[in-house]
């Protein structure tokens, strides 16, 4: 079973461009920790254009939080700067990078607005 934060991920991977992004570039990285555990995640974007890795490279922001907080942001049930503002997700490097990537995340099911349709089944 894949979880939501892999599913996530291999959707941007396999977007290929964004619109949303197609005045940004640059590279997040997610740092994922549990325990001793870390996983990465490297996200590239080019003008839209998107690429998704699993490895641990420099990156222009690196966002780091807890795999379960990560789960609930990619299904719609947690927002990246509410979470960013209460200390839950640690971001150093470009925070506008984060302010851009954060319009990626669905938005919560039962929820009305400009997100609502890009909303992916299954997260």
């Amino acid at each position: 079973m894949v979880d939501a934060t892999t599913r996530f991920f291999e959707d941007l991977d396999r977007r290929g461009y964004e619109p949303l992004l197609a005045k940004t570039a640059g590279t997040l990285r997610f740092d994922l920790h549990e325990g001793a555990h870390t996983t990465h995640w490297l996200l590239k974007i080019d003008r839209g254009n998107l690429q998704v890795r699993q490895q641990d490279q420099e990156a222009d922001t690196v966002v780091g939080t807890e795999p379960r907080l990560f789960g609930e942001l990619a299904r719609g049930e947690e927002n990246a700067i509410a979470a960013l503002l209460r200390g839950d997700m640690t971001v150093s490097g470009d925070l506008r990078l984060v302010l851009q990537v954060e319009r990626l995340f669905p938005s919560p099911p039962d929820s009305r607005g400009p997100r609502h349709s890009f909303r992916r089944e299954g997260f």
